[in-house]
């Protein structure tokens, strides 16, 4: 046991001392936002995060997991969607998943927007909602439900999708 959380600690420092400036204030951040949620800062969990701040929003797990591996040397598949689903459930993440495409996750969380998606390529955009409260739309009929949320995803062809028709 002792071995392991040294080990685990010194995976942590390693990791910290190959981060630049900005990326230790932004690790920093993450292992207090950690802390508030009652997860425990591990080098897996910092890899995703800063894997998924370095790659940008909504990217998927198997890219996500790459880039963690690449920073830590050695992650299973199965570690790093552990870490998505916990950090997810914990608020940190958000988990998006467009009909007929992977799973993606981005860091912008907490905030009512929604997504624009590509039917030919599967690009994703944000896009604020008009409203700028949830749940942002009001259906015909509740059925006695308590609405705090509304998930919209629009569909239709990104501007290069488009482009690429017309040449």
């Amino acid at each position: 046991m002792e071995f392991t959380k040294e080990l685990i600690s010194s995976r942590i420092i390693g990791y910290t001392s190959r981060m630049e400036a900005e990326d230790a204030n932004r690790l920093g951040q993450w292992r207090e936002r950690l802390r508030q949620t009652g997860l425990r800062v591990t080098a897996p969990r910092l890899a995703v995060l800063a894997a998924l701040a370095e790659a940008g929003p909504h990217t998927d797990a198997d890219a996500l997991a790459a880039a963690a591996r690449a920073r830590l040397g050695a992650l299973s598949t199965q570690a790093v969607y552990d870490n998505l689903h916990a950090l997810t459930a914990a608020g940190l993440l958000r988990h998006i998943e467009p009909a007929g495409h992977p799973a993606r996750y981005e860091l912008r969380v907490g905030d009512n927007h929604h997504h624009l998606v590509c039917r030919r390529c599967g690009a994703i955009e944000d896009v604020d909602c008009t409203v700028n409260a949830a749940p942002c739309l009001q259906p015909s009929e509740d059925h006695g439900f308590v609405l705090d949320e509304a998930e919209v995803t629009f569909w239709g062809i990104c501007p290069r999708c488009q482009n690429a028709e017309h040449r």
